[in-house]
């Protein structure tokens, strides 16, 4: 579509990221990890464990639930060939829960790694699970324009799929690391609160949290509600064109309970993402609240909200107002669970209505993400970077984090 608003080039959201200061493996205490402050304007650091002395007992902490699955699959070809399968997403059954307790077959939309060495025929891999030995087969039936393939995987076994993944697979851990994954990332590329599978990629600012760090903060009074977005592996796509606007979004999969959208609705204090996934989704929520309040959205139990939605709404609308109207019309219709696809794009020259103020991570220069910070910051986003740089602060997956207020919120 043609867009009547401006996206900066992407050359404007770059900065020199050495090597060294991506942390290719975590700290050995989650919340140890150092937390940089942006508020009205001023930047200084503290450690994560500190984080509640950053937040008022009137907040309101949203966090993403979901789980990484094991979904790096390896198969050996009779020649010797080793083929990757990146399972992405499922294709049938395609509900998410469905596909993981799905038996002896079904079918997943993956990458595939190697992928001129396998013209046609199935892979095989053998593996034991509790002592039954299963031959797991793979098979593509279908080639996508993306350059992505559905593979239909079939096994010999009663078990689960989510059984299987967990059995052949490995942790995905990004590409930028630049090392295999290894056993203990299935525990530390996971957040502690994970709840329900489904993400190639972890909502990696979770990860800082501990059992005792959320403790802490539900103690002082922080309110915490959580909902679920499945990060799909184009959150490590990077924008090859020069204009940000030509860049095309990747699609990725929420549901939120009605009892947070209530929750949104009622609340009078700020609201805090906690993730640029969280973000994506409450701002989505506040789109479909804008609809309900416009008399525009119809009944459905499943949205699908595309790229540049987001920018064409009425912008008078408080996210009270939106919410509320959202939440009474889930109420109305008896919907329990909202299901929704979204595709939205946050950048520069959008003001973000759903939060006050986000906690994250360091992101990749010239990326979806760091276009979402400069968002909320504007062009204290490089200040903010070169802060980090100069303090030896840990990028990307595996690194620090930071607590990040709106620059038009007065705190």
């Amino acid at each position: 579509m043609s867009i009547k608003f401006e996206v900066p080039k992407i050359e404007k959201l770059s900065y020199t990221l050495p090597d060294n200061k991506i942390a290719k493996f975590p700290l050995e205490q989650r919340d140890g990890s150092k937390l940089l402050i942006f508020k009205s304007n001023s930047i200084s650091h503290t450690s994560f464990c500190k984080i509640k002395n950053e937040l008022k007992t009137s907040d309101l902490l949203v966090f993403n639930n979901t789980k990484v699955i094991q979904a790096r699959l390896y198969f050996k070809k009779e020649t010797g060939a080793l083929i990757e399968i990146f399972c992405l997403e499922p294709y049938s059954p395609k509900e998410y829960n469905l596909a993981f307790q799905a038996q002896h077959s079904c079918k997943w939309q993956c990458m595939i790694g190697n992928n001129k060495k396998w013209k046609n025929g199935k892979l095989k891999l053998n593996t034991n699970i509790q002592t039954e030995n299963i031959q797991i087969e793979a098979e593509r039936i279908q080639e996508l324009e993306n350059g992505e393939s559905i593979i239909e995987f079939s096994w010999n076994s009663n078990h689960y799929f989510s059984e299987i993944l967990n059995a052949i697979g490995q942790t995905p851990i990004p590409p930028y690391l630049n090392r295999k994954a290894e056993e203990k990332d299935k525990k530390t590329y996971q957040t502690v609160y994970s709840k329900f599978e489904g993400s190639v990629a972890a909502p990696t600012s979770g990860l800082h949290f501990t059992n005792n760090t959320l403790s802490a903060l539900k103690k002082k009074g922080i309110i915490i509600e959580e909902l679920t977005l499945h990060v799909g592996a184009g959150t490590f796509k990077p924008i090859k064109e020069k204009n940000a606007a030509d860049h095309q979004m990747h699609a990725e999969t929420f549901n939120a309970k009605i009892s947070l959208i209530k929750k949104l609705a009622k609340h009078d204090g700020r609201i805090v993402a906690v993730g640029t996934t969280t973000l994506r989704t409450l701002e989505s929520l506040y789109y479909l609240g804008v609809m309900a309040f416009s008399k525009k959205l119809n009944q459905s139990n499943h949205f699908s909200i595309l790229q540049w939605d987001i920018y064409t709404m009425q912008k008078n609308i408080s996210r009270k107002e939106a919410f509320n109207a959202l939440y009474q019309k889930m109420k109305t219709e008896n919907t329990e669970i909202l299901y929704a696809q979204t595709q939205i794009m946050i950048s520069p020259n959008y003001s973000v209505k759903s939060i006050d103020g986000i906690i994250t991570n360091f992101h990749q220069p010239e990326s979806t993400l760091l276009l979402l910070v400069a968002a909320l910051v504007g062009e204290n986003w490089k200040k903010i970077y070169k802060y980090a740089l100069e303090n030896n602060f840990r990028f990307l997956s595996y690194g620090d984090s930071s607590i990040l207020w709106k620059l038009n919120y007065k705190l």
